[in-house]
């Protein structure tokens, strides 16, 4: 038997405002929309990852609240150092700009963090070896 990684499931506090997010800051699209009301959930994929990979979003979440220190987060690749710091800025004047950009030792690189609407951290990375810009 071999397992692969298929999907990860986040409850999120507003489900409406937490796809919007992920379709602006992340590029992802919706996939797949099942269940009404409460019980409504959305996948959500990078364009060609449809059926590879989906962040599964569920409503009816609690704020999600995490200090700097804590590394925990999912992590999304860009193409360039200019994209990371172009987010980081976005980020702040949004008021969700968690992690200043900072560069890390290989493999990490340089990244910064973003609350999305619930609290839950996104990384933005250059020059990890996955994704574009490795």
């Amino acid at each position: 038997m071999t397992e692969t990684f298929t999907h990860c499931a986040l409850h999120v506090r507003d489900l409406a405002e937490s796809v919007a997010f992920y379709e602006s800051y992340c590029g992802l699209t919706i996939v797949k929309e099942h269940g009404e009301g409460a019980g409504r959930v959305v996948w959500l994929a990078s364009p060609g990852s449809e059926k590879s990979f989906v962040l599964v979003l569920l409503g009816g979440g609690q704020e999600h609240v995490q200090d700097n220190d804590d590394m925990t987060h999912y992590g999304f690749s860009v193409p360039s150092r200019l994209d990371v710091d172009r987010i980081a800025e976005r980020a702040k004047r949004d008021g969700c700009l968690h992690w200043e950009p900072r560069d890390y030792a290989p493999p990490t690189g340089y990244l910064c963090g973003v609350k999305d609407p619930t609290g839950h951290i996104i990384e933005f990375s250059y020059g990890q070896p996955l994704g574009p810009g490795t």
